[in-house]
């Protein structure tokens, strides 16, 4: 890389969370990419989604890719549960759920007391890290400039919830599992089940139709695809996936001592100028979805990515259409 880049793990101490609990001397693993500025106002929050650890968002980050390290300092805090910050594999009395909330908590700390900053010029996120970008913008609408949504939403909808519920299933009946999401050992079939279920909502039924499944990978079969193609992406210990999926399950802006579930009161608390992109054939947050939040956003834009890719065409490091188009957005979203 052509540009500065630092990393470190902050010590959080005991860190009291939203449910009660603790994460016993709770770690935040991260890593920034550029410069910050003389006066720390080009900051770029840029959360972990799920199953992810920062190495696997870099892709977007470059001179001529959507987050420029010439121009922003790119800060990555790895979310909780994803094996680098406090996880179940790494920390033995992890607690039953971490939420975005806390998460976003912390990563505020670590602008603070890594940092000094206490704006931030943009939080981009994709998945479950726009789920925290969402959440950046509305526990903090004084310290966020602008939010970048990219195929997340301000709530997990119950549709969704039915998807996290049937992996959640899949790895509570592993015979390895120990109950609340522990595991006496890595339970691989269940994997097997987990990512095979987890492939029919990834990406959408056009793309199946399409064949890309087989075009896109070499695949020869479709079974060739999941297991060895589709399957070795799920990198992160069986407990982390559980954990993470807790949190995504638990997704929601407003479930806090600030809006007492009220979202359409936390979605107008906004200051942030929000630009949503969630994919034309998402099945976790469709469109619809994005559209109803921006009725009560006060400064909200809605560009959907024309893309059959699903969910992952928020993501596109090998899908050049889907890649340009974001930029184009990101880049442009940046520069008002």
């Amino acid at each position: 890389m052509s540009w500065p880049t630092q990393s470190g793990i902050l010590a959080l101490g005991d860190l009291a969370l939203q449910s009660g609990e603790r994460i016993p001397d709770a770690k935040l693993s991260w890593k920034a990419h550029g410069t910050l500025s003389p006066a720390r106002d080009n900051v770029v929050v840029y959360p972990t989604s799920y199953g992810a650890q920062h190495p696997g968002l870099e892709w977007a980050i470059g001179p001529d890719s959507l987050l420029d390290p010439d121009r922003w300092f790119i800060l990555i805090p790895d979310m909780f549960g994803n094996g680098l910050s406090s996880s179940p594999s790494n920390t033995p009395d992890y607690p039953g759920l971490v939420t975005s909330a806390d998460n976003v908590l912390a990563q505020r700390r670590l602008l603070r007391e890594v940092f000094g900053v206490e704006q931030v010029a943009a939080v981009y996120g994709f998945s479950m890290g726009a789920q925290q970008a969402y959440h950046w913008a509305a526990l903090a609408p004084e310290a966020v400039a602008r939010a970048i949504v990219v195929c997340g939403s301000a709530k997990t909808s119950p549709h969704n919830q039915v998807f996290l519920l049937s992996l959640l299933a899949v790895l509570e009946a592993a015979p390895e599992h120990l109950g609340g999401g522990r595991f006496s050992a890595e339970p691989l079939a269940a994997r097997r089940a987990f990512t095979r279920n987890y492939a029919g909502w990834a990406m959408s039924q056009d793309w199946y139709r399409a064949g890309l499944h087989l075009s896109s990978t070499g695949a020869t079969t479709l079974d060739e695809f999941l297991d060895n193609h589709w399957g070795p992406g799920f990198t992160l210990a069986a407990a982390d996936l559980y954990a993470q999926l807790r949190t995504w399950y638990a997704g929601d802006i407003s479930a806090n001592d600030l809006y007492h579930g009220d979202l359409f009161a936390a979605l107008g608390a906004i200051r942030a100028r929000v630009l949503l992109m969630p994919g034309e054939t998402d099945l976790y947050f469709p469109v619809a979805d994005n559209a109803d939040e921006l009725r009560h956003l006060k400064a909200g834009e809605l560009r959907p990515i024309p893309s059959i890719w699903g969910h992952v065409a928020g993501a596109p490091a090998k899908i050049p259409e889907d890649y340009a188009f974001l930029k184009s957005e990101v880049r442009a979203w940046l520069d008002r």
